[in-house]
Order: structure tokens, then C-alpha cells, then sequence
């Protein structure tokens, strides 16, 4: 499969369209800062996602109670949540969001494909704490400057994590403002899925970035390989989502470190 992110961003415009993102609720943001629970956290700093579909599994959990899957995660022992608002493909919404908001204190991001400034206005009144940015759809041109982007979301008193899929995304990456840097060991464009992609672009990095590796993890022995490979935390979403008691399987990829 190739030219998804082409079919991403058309999604992303038809939910704008279709007012996905206008949002009238005006709700707080966390009082918890995501990157000091990173450097804190005793055993695996665990970001977990809540989505009910993808383009590359089709359904994953039938929609339902996004709240106490929410409470499940954070009794298993997440950091912090990923929250799905894209409603095509991935069966998300901006609703999921707030009522978790309310419901939950932790530092949550808000997961989309981000290419226009409605987004992140929508992200700073459902209380988000972070946006998701991808450097491949800038890279490719598909969006115009990613520093207008970080510098907007900056200004709406939003974080900003920037994720890449190649050592050149990566490298274009860090030199950005944004707050956090994530690999995903997922080729967004081919939905081609590879978890040593994490160790291939951080092959002799420098060890103190913060990195968090994201997509194909399913077990306590991926989260060691990918610790031993220098990312410092780890975004969970599909193998969590399809398990049978999230709970306890938030817990045992905690415990992993």
C-alpha cells in the first residue's frame, strides 16, 4: 500500500469540513508535566493510546466507554494518554477527548493528522496537553513550515511532539523546537511496520535526547530491545487496545524496566 498520507491528510480535511473541530467547551489542561514523569518514572514511562481503528488493522476494539478504558490504563500504571480525534480510519473523535479530560489528570495528546491551525485551536479548548506533528507530510511538502506550526501551538500554551519515520525526518526533527521527538517504527506513507527502525536511526545518538519509540509494540521483550536502543519512553496503542484486560497489560509493559 503507498500513498496513505495522502488519503490521511484528505481525511483531515474532510473532518474539518465536516466541523469536526469546532469545539465550543473550554476545559484545563493537566497540572502534570509529561517529560519530568519520563525522567522520573522507575520502570517503563508508558504512553498509552486510545483508538478503536487504523488503516493498517482495520478495527481494533469495538467503540465503547473511552473513559474507563482511560481509568484502566491509568490504574495499569501510564504516564500519560493518546487520545484518537481523527474520526476516519481510525474511528476517533474530539468527544472521546473531553470526556476523558474531565475525567482523568494526567498529560494526554491529542492524536491526529494535524494540518491546519483549526486543529490545534480545537487541541488548546479540549484541554490538550500535546499535538501530535509529523515531519514526513513537511518533508514532503504536503504542509508548508513546520516551525509556523510548533511557534502557533507554542502560542496556544500547547506542547508539541514530532514524530519521524526516517534519519533524515529524524534529523529535521531535532533541529525543530518541539518539545518531544518520537520515532514510529511505522512507515505512515506504506503502513510498512519495522520496530528496529527506533534502533536504526538512534545508532550512535546522543543518548541524552529524549526519544519516545512509537507503533509495533506488543511485549515486555520489545520494550527491552527498544531501551537498549535509546529511547527513553514508548507509545502503546493497538496491542493494549485489542488485549483482553487492559489493565494488567498496561502493567506488565510498565514493569518490563
Amino acid at each position: 500500500m503507498k500513498n496513505m498520507l495522502t488519503k490521511l491528510v484528505e481525511n483531515s480535511q474532510q473532518a474539518i469540513k465536516d466541523g469536526i473541530y469546532d469545539i465550543s467547551v473550554r476545559l484545563q489542561k493537566s497540572e502534570l508535566d509529561l517529560l519530568e514523569s519520563i525522567k522520573k518514572t522507575p520502570h517503563a514511562p508508558l504512553i498509552t493510546e486510545i483508538k478503536f481503528a487504523s488503516p493498517s488493522l482495520g478495527e481494533i476494539r469495538t467503540v465503547s466507554s473511552p473513559v474507563e478504558i482511560a481509568k484502566m490504563m491509568v490504574a495499569g500504571g501510564a504516564i500519560g494518554l493518546s487520545i484518537l480525534t481523527q474520526p476516519h480510519l481510525f474511528n476517533g473523535s474530539p468527544e472521546f477527548f473531553t470526556l476523558i479530560r474531565r475525567q482523568v489528570t494526567l498529560p494526554l495528546l491529542m492524536k491526529d493528522i494535524m494540518i491546519d491551525k483549526i486543529q490545534i485551536d480545537a487541541a488548546e479548548r479540549i484541554g490538550a496537553d500535546y499535538i501530535l506533528l509529523i515531519q514526513s507530510l513537511f518533508d514532503k511538502k504536503i504542509l508548508d513550515e513546520i516551525d509556523e506550526f510548533i511557534t502557533y501551538a507554542h502560542r496556544k500554551k500547547l506542547k508539541v511532539l514530532v514524530e519521524a519515520n526516517t534519519a533524515t525526518e529524524f534529523e529535521n526533527a531535532i533541529k525543530t523546537n518541539a518539545d518531544l521527538v518520537g520515532i514510529n517504527n511505522r512507515n505512515l506513507d506504506t503502513l510498512e511496520l519495522d520496530i528496529n527502525t527506533t534502533k536504526k536511526i538512534l545508532n550512535d545518538r546522543n543518548d541524552s535526547l529524549i526519544i519516545i519509540s512509537e507503533s509495533g509494540i506488543e511485549s515486555e521483550k520489545d520494550i527491552k530491545f527498544l531501551h537498549e536502543c535509546g529511547a527513553k519512553a514508548f507509545l502503546v496503542g493497538s496491542s493494549i487496545m485489542k488485549s483482553a484486560n487492559i489493565q494488567e497489560t498496561v502493567e506488565r509493559l510498565v514493569m518490563a524496566i
